[in-house]
């Protein structure tokens, strides 16, 4: 255990670390470097105005931090456990860099590259991989959450050589910064749920930020409103032809959040850690305090437990026996966590925790969004009991 200022995981109690390869561990720890270089010092701001610091996008690219997850022509994939530890380390200094990351590598160049046919994957994922183009997915709408694989609004038709979108989308993350935006929309003559990439400046295309958020605000979510929005016919992912294939992306980003929310919560704790040993109260530092260390010890655990499960599943991942239980007890489970161990570090710091000089609040806040997106914790629990019990039990 080292000081959470030399940027050591001090939340690894169990050496969970250690699983990687020598070579992702060098990698890790210049990924590590840069984070609390280049990007530990901006967030803050970034977080305050709610304004997306553009001038770091290509230095993650640079970084290696990008399309780690598929193979390409010029690099293989990195192992689930390795990509998995980049999200951490991103959201254990910024979840709103995290989640910029999840959605641009997860979401919507994982759809192009699950769904997409060999040509659109070649026009689109190498510049994706680069930054030169950003990403986003397009699938929640203003009436439409959990309930959107049976009652998606948006709607797509086919006229000649091009497809016809119209509707709204909501909450869409990297929605006002993206270049290209998956979009789900659902075909009106046999409404099967289908999948679409839209191009920045395409006519009836109209993204508008969102405002008001007090939860991952560097993250540029937009409200969409598609009308009579005409994409070409390739711009149709070959394989994306019912929310089954939405299915696919979305279990594989899902445990991509559990390790957001491992980091958001590490990143709470060492900085718990790092008060707790500088701040006096009654003549001695509040570390040596018997309730400050209790606090300490139950968030140790939470952040001990929630890595391993974060672990497991990236091991289940890489040997291709990944179920959707799995994937939803991991993000149900971990995010739960996550919003107990911010709290307690938030309530650590007494009244200092409300600042934003001292990062608490800042992970306190995201955490409520990581809680939330990709599956609410009452979905991903209805997914694990309906593959315990073999009933389904959603409306």
């Amino acid at each position: 255990m080292t000081d959470a200022t030399t940027g050591e995981l001090l939340g690894d109690l169990y050496g969970y670390e250690t699983l990687l390869t020598d070579d992702e561990r060098k990698e890790l720890t210049g990924i590590r470097r840069f984070l609390h270089e280049e990007v530990r010092p901006r967030v803050n701001d970034a977080w305050a105005t709610s304004d997306f610091p553009m001038d770091l996008v290509p230095r993650f690219a640079e970084e290696g931090m990008v399309g780690r997850s598929y193979d390409l022509e010029h690099r293989p994939r990195a192992s689930r456990l390795f990509t998995g530890f980049i999200a951490l380390e991103t959201a254990r200094v910024d979840p709103s860099m995290a989640t910029f990351l999840g959605v641009h590598n997860g979401l919507s160049m994982g759809s192009i590259v699950l769904l997409g046919s060999d040509e659109q994957r070649a026009r689109w994922v190498p510049e994706m991989v680069a930054l030169d183009t950003i990403g986003a997915f397009a699938l929640t709408e203003p009436h439409g959450g959990s309930d959107v694989a049976r009652g998606l609004e948006t709607t797509a038709r086919r006229e000649g050589d091009e497809w016809v979108i119209d509707g709204a989308k909501r909450w869409i993350g990297n929605g006002t910064i993206a270049d290209v935006v998956v979009v789900f929309a659902r075909d009106v003559a046999d409404d099967s749920v289908k999948t679409f990439v839209v191009e920045k400046g395409t006519p009836g295309f109209t993204p508008t930020k969102m405002e008001g958020k007090y939860a991952l605000r560097t993250v540029q979510n937009a409200d969409i409103v598609f009308e009579d929005c005409r994409v070409p016919a390739e711009n149709k992912l070959e394989h994306g032809n019912t929310f089954k294939d939405v299915n696919r992306v979305l279990k594989l980003t899902r445990g991509g959040v559990a390790w957001s929310a491992v980091g958001c919560q590490m990143g709470a704790f060492e900085a718990a850690i790092a008060y707790a040993k500088e701040r006096s109260q009654f003549g001695r530092p509040i570390a040596g305090f018997q309730l400050i260390q209790d606090l300490l010890a139950r968030m140790a655990g939470n952040v001990t437990a929630s890595l391993g499960m974060a672990v497991r599943v990236s091991q289940l991942q890489e040997e291709g026996v990944f179920r959707d239980e799995q994937a939803a007890l991991a993000k149900a489970f971990v995010t739960g966590r996550a919003r107990e161990t911010v709290a307690l570090a938030r309530e650590l710091f007494g009244g200092n925790g409300i600042l934003l000089e001292n990062d608490v609040v800042r992970y306190f806040a995201d955490a409520e969004a990581l809680y939330s997106y990709e599956g609410t914790r009452e979905i991903n629990s209805l997914i694990v009991g309906r593959a315990l019990t073999g009933v389904s039990a959603f409306v």
